[in-house]
C-alpha cells in the first residue's frame, strides 16, 4: 500500500477515536446534525421563496424589460442667453443629461477605479465582492472592507429610489434593486450603462448627473472638466454631503487624493502625474443655479411666469402637456448675462452707498423708527400678522405673539446676519431699505438685455419692472412735449417759469425746485423748460396741447393704463410699470415706435426640436412723425449734455452719445432716469417699497443723484469692454437742417419792463387743456 495511503488510513483511525466522530454515529448526534440541515434547508427554501415573492411584486412592481428599455430621466429645464450661455434652470431635481461622448475618458476611468473596479466583468451583481463583504465586514466586523454595490445596483437605486417597509427596508430594497440590476445589464450595454450612472447621480448641493454638478462646482461643461477636476466630483459620490467641495474644501481634496490614489493603483494614472495632481488645491468656480439666488432671479422668474402660459397652449408628441420642471426644455432668451452682471455689480455698488447716505440723511427721525401708525399698518399686512387674526387671538395676544424674540435673518449691504429680533424689530429693518428697477432693451425688437427686479431676491421678491407700478414723475414730461410738437407747437415757443393757480382745480398751483430764488421774470423756449425739467411750464404747455391729445400718445406708446384726466398729469402722477415706460422710450430711437419688451426667443423640446419661437412686437405704425422724433431726441441731448442729468458728463466722464431724461416725483418718493443711446435703452428706478416713505431732501432724493448713477457706472464697465463696442461707439443720427434750424434760439429770455410792470408774480387762471 502506498505510503499516503496508510497515512490517510491512520489519520482517520484518529479520527474515528474522537468524542465527536462518537458523536456523530450515536443517535443524538445523528438527530441533531439532520435537524440542522432541515433547519438551514428550510431557511434556504424561506430566502427562495422570499426572493421570488420580491420578484413577482410582493412587495412593489419592479419594472419590466420593456420599461427599463425606455427609461426617460427627469431633467431641468435649461435657460440660456442670447449667446448661448447657460445661465438658469428650474427644476425639482438638478439634472442635464449628457451622452457618452460627452463624458471625459478620465471621469469614467475615476468612477471604475473607486466605486466599481470589476464593473466590465460583472453582470450587475459583483459576487466576489459580495463575498468579501459578508466575510469582513459582516463577520469579521471589518469597516474598512468596502461595500459590495456595483454602479449598475447604484443605477438601480438612483432611477428608482428606496421604500420604506414594515420590516427588513434594507434587505428588501437590496434585493430588489439586484433584480433590477440584472435587467439592466441585460438590456444596455456597459457605455450605456455609466451614461445613465453618471446622468442620474446625486452629487452635491441637491445637483443629479455629472453635467449639472460640472457647471455648478466648476462653471464649465463635463467633457472640459481636468483630471483633478473628475475625480473631486467621483469622490463626493462616497457622501455628497460630508464631502461637499463648496462646505468642506480640506475634507473633499482628501477624499480627492484618495480618488487619484485609486486611479493609480488600478494602472489609470501614473505615479508622477498623482504627485503634481495631489499637491494642487481644489479651485471652484461655484455658480448657484438655485432659484433665488444667481444671475438675474427677477428675470428667471418672469421668465417662469411667461413660459407656464406658452406651455399651457402646448402638448408633447403623446398628447401630454409639458411639465416645466421636468422635461428637459432648452429656452433661449434674449438676455446678455455679461451685461446683466455688470447692470448688477452697477446696481449694488450705488445702491449700499445710497441706503447709507439715505439713513443718515433721516438720523434718529426716520419714519421706521419713529412713525408708530406707518409700523402698524405695516405690521398688519404681515403674513404672520394675518396668520394670528385667523387664529381668534385677541390684541393682546397677538402683541405678546409679536413681542417675541426670535432668530431672523437680516439682509444687509455689508453681509447678511441673523439676530434675535421681535416681529416689529424685523419689519422696521427691512422697511428701511430702498428698492430698485432697470431695465435695458435693443430699442429696434424691445428685445431685453439686463433685468434687474430688485436689490436681493431671496429678501424682496416684488419685481420692480413687471409688477410695479410707481407715479413717474418728470419722465412724463417728454410725452406731453411730444404731443405738443406733433400737433404744431414751434420748438422755440416760450413759456414764463411763473406759477399759476388753477382755480377750477382747487386752486391747484404747481411750483418748481427752488422756486425762492428763480427769477419769476424768466421766460424758457422748449427745449431749456424739458431739459431743466421746469414742472410750472410743462403744466402750461399741456393746458396748451390738451390732456385729450397726450393720453392718446401714450396710448399709441404702449400704455395701456388709464391715466388721470387732470392737469398733474403733466407732473407724472401717472403709476406705470417700469416695463411700459421702457418700451415707450425705445420710440425716439426706432422711428416713433414703441417696442413690448420681450424675453423669450425659442423653445426647445430635450431633442432640441423647437416647439416655439417668439418674434418680436413693434407697434406697426409711428405715434409721431420723424420730425417731432428727432427735436424730442435733440432736447433729451440737452438734458445730458447740459441740463438735470448733466452729471453723466462731469461726474461720470462719459463721453458716448447719450439722450435721457431725470425724474423726480412729489416728496421724493421716487427717482427715475431714462438713458437713451441708438443702440440701447436704459430705465433706472429708486424708491422705497413703502409708498409712504421717501427720501428726506430733493438734493438725496432727485432721480439725478438716486438712479442716474445706476446707468452710469453701467456704461463706464460697457466702455471697459471692447464687446459691447457695438453699443457703446453707436452715434445719434443727425438731425435735419429743418429741426437744427427750429432749435436755433435762445435758451430764455426776461420778460420786458412793462411786462414785468402789469403782471404779477402769481397768476389765477382756469386749466382748459382737458377740452
Amino acid at each position: 500500500m502506498p505510503k499516503h495511503t496508510e497515512k490517510h488510513n491512520v489519520s482517520f483511525e484518529r479520527i474515528k477515536d474522537t468524542k465527536a466522530f462518537k458523536w456523530i454515529k450515536t443517535g443524538p448526534g445523528k438527530n441533531k446534525l439532520k435537524w440542522s440541515f432541515i433547519v438551514l434547508g428550510g431557511v434556504l427554501v424561506a430566502f427562495i421563496g422570499f426572493y421570488i415573492s420580491i420578484y413577482l411584486g410582493a412587495f412593489g412592481v419592479i419594472p419590466s424589460k420593456k420599461e427599463l428599455s425606455s427609461i426617460k430621466q427627469e431633467a431641468a429645464t435649461e435657460l440660456y442667453d442670447r449667446n448661448g450661455q447657460l445661465f438658469g434652470k428650474y427644476f425639482i431635481y438638478d439634472r442635464q443629461p449628457l451622452e457618452y461622448q460627452d463624458i471625459p475618458k478620465h471621469l469614467i476611468d475615476a468612477l471604475i477605479a473607486t466605486e466599481d473596479i470589476r464593473f466590465y466583468e460583472h453582470d450587475g451583481i459583483d459576487n466576489i465582492s459580495l463575498f468579501r463583504v459578508f466575510f469582513k465586514s459582516i463577520l469579521l466586523q471589518d469597516k474598512s472592507s468596502g461595500g459590495g454595490s456595483t454602479i449598475t445596483l447604484q443605477l438601480a437605486k438612483n432611477l428608482f429610489g428606496r421604500k420604506d417597509y414594515a420590516f427588513a427596508s434594507l434587505v428588501i430594497n437590496k434585493l430588489r434593486e439586484s433584480v433590477i440590476a440584472r435587467r439592466i445589464e441585460e438590456i444596455y450595454n456597459k457605455k450605456e450603462i455609466l451614461t445613465l450612472y453618471l446622468n442620474t447621480v446625486p452629487f452635491p448641493d441637491n445637483t443629479y448627473g455629472i453635467e449639472s454638478a460640472a457647471q455648478k462646482f466648476f462653471n464649465k461643461s463635463a467633457i472640459d472638466l481636468s483630471l483633478a477636476e473628475s475625480a473631486v466630483l467621483i469622490g463626493t459620490l462616497k457622501a455628497n454631503t460630508y464631502y461637499n467641495p463648496r462646505l468642506h474644501p480640506k475634507r473633499c481634496q482628501e477624499r480627492r487624493n484618495v480618488v487619484l490614489h485609486q486611479m493609480v493603483k488600478y494602472q489609470y494614472l501614473s505615479k508622477d502625474s498623482l504627485d503634481l495632481l495631489t499637491q494642487d488645491s481644489i479651485k471652484l468656480q461655484f455658480r448657484s443655479f438655485n432659484h433665488n439666488v444667481g444671475l438675474a432671479p427677477y428675470f428667471r422668474e418672469q421668465v417662469k411666469r411667461e413660459l407656464e402660459t406658452i406651455l399651457d397652449s402646448l402638448k408633447k408628441p403623446d398628447g401630454e402637456p409639458y411639465d416645466l420642471y421636468k422635461d428637459g426644455l432648452q429656452v433661449y432668451t434674449t438676455l446678455d448675462a455679461t451685461m446683466q452682471e455688470l447692470a448688477e455689480a452697477s446696481m449694488r455698488e450705488h445702491l449700499m452707498v445710497l441706503q447709507r447716505n439715505f439713513e443718515s440723511a433721516y438720523g434718529d427721525s426716520a419714519p421706521w423708527v419713529t412713525n408708530t401708525k406707518l409700523i402698524h399698518a405695516a405690521l398688519r399686512n404681515l403674513p404672520v400678522y394675518k396668520s394670528y387674526l385667523n387664529a381668534k387671538l385677541n390684541d393682546k395676544q397677538i402683541q405678546d405673539s409679536l413681542n417675541k424674540k426670535r432668530k431672523i435673518e437680516l439682509f444687509r449691504w455689508e453681509g447678511d446676519t441673523i439676530k434675535e429680533l421681535t416681529v416689529t424689530d424685523s419689519l422696521r429693518h427691512f422697511l428701511k431699505f430702498l428698492n430698485t428697477g432697470m431695465l435695458s432693451i435693443e430699442p429696434a425688437t424691445g428685445a431685453i438685455r439686463t433685468y434687474v427686479g430688485g436689490i436681493d431676491y431671496r429678501y424682496f421678491k416684488f419685481d420692480h419692472i413687471s409688477q410695479s407700478q410707481r407715479q413717474m414723475g418728470s419722465t412724463f414730461k417728454p410725452f406731453v412735449f411730444t404731443a405738443a410738437i406733433e400737433n404744431g407747437m414751434n420748438p422755440c415757443t416760450y413759456f414764463s417759469v411763473r406759477p399759476i393757480t388753477y382755480t377750477n382745480y382747487d386752486n391747484w398751483t404747481p411750483t418748481n425746485s427752488g422756486e425762492e430764488t428763480e427769477d419769476q421774470y424768466l421766460n424758457y423756449s422748449l427745449e431749456r423748460a424739458l431739459s431743466n425739467s421746469v414742472n410750472t411750464i410743462a403744466v402750461k404747455v399741456l393746458n396748451k396741447v390738451g390732456i385729450s391729445k397726450v393720453i392718446e400718445l401714450t396710448q399709441k406708446l404702449g400704455i395701456s393704463k388709464k391715466l388721470p384726466h387732470e392737469p398733474s398729469l403733466a407732473l407724472g402722477v401717472a403709476e406705470v410699470t417700469l416695463k411700459e415706460v421702457t418700451g415707450a422710450y425705445a420710440s425716439y430711437v426706432n422711428d416713433g415706435k414703441f417696442v413690448k419688451p420681450y424675453s423669450i426667443t425659442q423653445i426647445r423640446d430635450r431633442d432640441g426640436k423647437v416647439i416655439a419661437s417668439i418674434k418680436p412686437e413693434v407697434a406697426a405704425k409711428s405715434a409721431y412723425s420723424n420730425y417731432t422724433r428727432q427735436v424730442l431726441l435733440e432736447i433729451m441731448k440737452s438734458t445730458v449734455n447740459h441740463g438735470t442729468a448733466s452729471r453723466i458728463r462731469h461726474v461720470y466722464n462719459l463721453k458716448n452719445d447719450i439722450a435721457g431724461k431725470t425724474g423726480t416725483t412729489q416728496n421724493n418718493k421716487d427717482g427715475w432716469f431714462v438713458g437713451i443711446t441708438p443702440k440701447l435703452v436704459t430705465v433706472t428706478w429708486v424708491g422705497n417699497d413703502n409708498h409712504t416713505i421717501g427720501f428726506s431732501s430733493t438734493k438725496l432724493g432727485q432721480g439725478a443723484n438716486s438712479a442716474l448713477p445706476i446707468f452710469a457706472k453701467f456704461y463706464q464697465k460697457l466702455n471697459a469692454d471692447s464687446k459691447f463696442d457695438i453699443i457703446t461707439k453707436s452715434k445719434f443720427e443727425v438731425s435735419s437742417s429743418q429741426v437744427i434750424e427750429d432749435l436755433d434760439c435762445k435758451p430764455e429770455k426776461r420778460d420786458s419792463f412793462l411786462e414785468r410792470l402789469f403782471r404779477s408774480k402769481r397768476q389765477k387762471k382756469t386749466f382748459k387743456g382737458n377740452k
